[in-house]
């Protein structure tokens, strides 16, 4: 039996961007690196996201890699090109636990072409650190709000602002929080109204929205 040809096995989506305004993002984790080979060659003069990367896996491929965020970027980015329209965004997170999901939507959001700020450790067990930080994000047009254990920044977040709050429930917490169902269940009952919520973990999926 002869082995498969990776560039057989990809089928890329080249009318996504123009049919609904969104690029193709890849996800790495699953895939191979010989298929993610295959992805990046067909790509090749274009811009490309890798999400959910292994290290090892990125140390085979062209492009810079962020470790933290565990997304790879693939050719010549344009700076903040839809940053009139689209931003600014203001991603908050809860603690520095939640940094690899939340560098993940600032990435994404690069990929856009979209400005974004990255605000971290401003958790509820200590609300001061949020309040003392809320005016420099008062021109910011949308917010991504990122939090594990029982989830409460985000709720607290939409009921402090203006602006449209879409949280992002982590897998971080001790023993009940049960990989992220616990701040996910919490988003989704939140008496703050207009706060929206994706599923866990997924920063990616945030900055799209």
């Amino acid at each position: 039996m002869t082995a498969s040809n990776p560039d057989d096995e990809i089928h890329l989506d080249r009318e996504r961007a123009e049919r609904t305004g969104m690029p193709e993002i890849i996800y790495g984790e699953s895939k191979s690196v010989a298929q993610l080979q295959a992805i990046l060659r067909q790509l090749e003069g274009e811009t490309a996201l890798v999400t959910r990367l292994q290290a090892d896996k990125a140390a085979q491929l062209p492009g810079d890699y962020d470790p933290v965020a565990r997304c790879l970027m693939f050719g010549e980015h344009a700076d903040t090109q839809n940053s009139e329209v689209l931003g600014p965004v203001g991603i908050v997170s809860a603690g520095t636990s939640d940094a690899p999901v939340a560098r993940e939507a600032l990435l994404t959001l690069q990929h856009l072409g979209v400005e974004a700020r990255l605000i971290q450790d401003v958790g509820v067990a200590g609300l001061h650190r949020l309040l003392g930080r809320l005016p420099e994000l008062s021109d910011c047009k949308v917010f991504i709000c990122v939090a594990g254990f029982e989830g409460a920044l985000p709720s607290v977040l939409t009921g402090l602002v203006k602006q449209p709050v879409i949280g992002v429930p982590t897998s971080v917490g001790y023993g009940v929080s049960v990989g992220g169902q616990a701040a996910l269940s919490s988003m989704l009952a939140s008496c703050a109204g207009g706060l929206l919520v994706v599923n866990i973990d997924n920063g990616c999926g945030a900055a799209l929205a």
